[in-house]
């Protein structure tokens, strides 16, 4: 069983930047696609970017795409969420997530397992 621990969210400025953890254990961390998403109160919980097992390809959805940065260090166990150049819009809970087999990255159902989600707020 795999379990996924975020922490790193805040309250920040527009503008300003924070950095998302997620600390896995219980499984082979090194070989998963790890992706991260986030959920705004109302709304779908929605693509952020993934890493590959590598962390040699990242891939962000447009919206974030230029300002947030995934890396991961598999000898902890860690991928990393660097947010910079934060918007009020990019408040929301943010998730990391696991996917240990299978192609897909985008959709929610593409991974396995979940953290518990760590709050982002961005104040204008």
């Amino acid at each position: 069983q795999v379990q996924l621990v975020e922490s790193g969210g805040g309250l920040v400025q527009a503008g300003g930047s924070l950095r998302l953890s997620c600390a896995a254990s219980g499984g082979t961390f090194s070989t998963y696609t790890m992706g991260w998403f986030r959920q705004a109160p109302g709304k779908e919980r929605e693509f952020v970017g993934r890493s590959i097992w590598s962390g040699s390809s990242t891939y962000y959805a447009d919206s974030v795409k230029g300002r947030f940065t995934i890396s991961r260090d598999n000898a902890k166990n860690t991928v990393y969420l660097q947010m910079n150049s934060l918007k009020p819009e990019d408040t929301a809970v943010y998730y990391c997530a696991a996917r240990t087999t299978g192609r897909g990255f985008r959709k929610l159902n593409d991974y396995d397992y979940w953290g518990q989600g760590t709050q982002v707020t961005v104040s204008s």
